[in-house]
């Protein structure tokens, strides 16, 4: 009986990272353990540990699972503005847990193997495929005109998204239409439109 419902491969690591995912966003990374997922799972520690050995790989991996699990599409209206608000309300939507979830309950991943936030971001985003959705909307804007590239510098281009990451660690929860629309309106576009 137990042979018939037993999980293999894509489906079991997909079962394992969604346990890891739940476990870790319910306790954080202080008391997450490999019991935990076992136990939400459905499953024995070693099936765990032969994927992934130690639990900051385990926990990266579960974040990255949430994300594609949760994937952004950048959308295409034909202007800059509105795709920048409507991706910034999906982002703010979909990630304002995951963002939380680093802010306040990876302290103790970052103590653990002495990594800094940005560290632990890009080790996040390192198993990426594709742009993020936000790059895509930028060169789409610089190929249509809408922007001037040799304005858009490596701190104006991360500005809406570091406002609205601040934004969303600050009040812990997805962030209102009216503050999307001031970082596009009243802080970003007005940075990188093309002089007349």
């Amino acid at each position: 009986m137990a042979s018939e419902t037993r999980r293999r491969g894509a489906e079991l690591e997909e079962a394992l990272l969604e346990a890891a995912w739940q476990e870790l966003s319910a306790v954080g990374y202080g008391r997450f353990t490999f019991e935990g997922v076992a136990a939400r799972a459905g499953t024995s520690r070693p099936v765990i540990y032969r994927r992934w050995p130690q639990r900051s790989e385990l926990a990266i991996a579960a974040l990255r699972h949430f994300s594609r699990r949760e994937a952004i599409v950048p959308p295409d209206t034909g202007s800059v503005r509105d795709d920048l608000i409507q991706h910034l309300t999906e982002f703010s939507s979909k990630r304002s847990a995951l963002v939380t979830l680093f802010a306040v309950q990876m302290g103790e991943y970052l103590a653990e193997t002495g990594t800094t936030p940005a560290q632990l971001r890009d080790e996040y985003l390192s198993a990426r495929r594709q742009p993020l959705a936000y790059e895509t909307i930028l060169q789409r804007a610089v190929l249509r005109g809408e922007i001037d590239v040799k304005r858009l510098t490596p701190r104006v281009r991360s500005l809406p998204a570091d406002l609205l990451r601040h934004e969303l660690l600050m009040t812990l929860r997805p962030a209102g239409q009216e503050t999307i629309t001031e970082i596009v309106d009243e802080v970003f576009l007005p940075l990188v439109r093309k002089s007349s």
